[in-house]
């Protein structure tokens, strides 16, 4: 199977520079908002929701993740190891391979998985994955807690 995502790899790692308005469209996309409104974030005062990367779905860190690819805060290769992370294979394989995220409402703390990998590569002298998943932790520390929406009916 091939994705496409109609970027050529060597240039995957520069982040696309949407303009101001779109960023602004980007942050209020549905799947953001969907993200925001269920449950991966906590809402706070006045209707607004914040990131909480320790209670999040898989599917609300794969809308988190692309929210800031489209918006341009995320390059492709910065993106990598938080969709690894969102990725459920069981483990007799199948012919389904990877379970549906849309159907799973199970809750992970997701800082939790990037310590527990952060120590597995340093276990394995891994330094691809532990500067990889250092750097995923840099974001999910930087981004916790910040505003993913404002609903301005509340």
């Amino acid at each position: 199977m091939r994705v496409d995502a109609g970027t050529a790899y060597q240039y995957a790692s520069q982040r696309a520079q949407a303009p101001a308005a779109d960023r602004g469209a980007a942050a209020s996309s549905p799947s953001t908002q969907a993200a925001a409104a269920s449950g991966s974030a906590k809402p706070g005062p006045a209707g607004v929701t914040r990131a909480d990367f320790t209670s999040m779905t898989r599917l609300e860190m794969r809308d988190w993740v692309n929210a800031q690819i489209r918006g341009g805060a995320m390059s492709l290769d910065e993106g990598r190891p938080f969709m690894a992370m969102t990725m459920r294979v069981p483990v007799g394989g199948g012919p389904g391979g990877e379970l549906p995220a849309a159907s799973d409402g199970e809750r992970f703390d997701f800082t939790r998985k990037v310590r527990d990998g952060i120590e597995a590569a340093r276990s394995r002298n891994d330094a691809t994955t532990l500067e990889m998943l250092r750097s995923a932790m840099s974001v999910m520390e930087r981004q916790q807690g910040q505003v993913m929406r404002v609903d301005m009916r509340a």
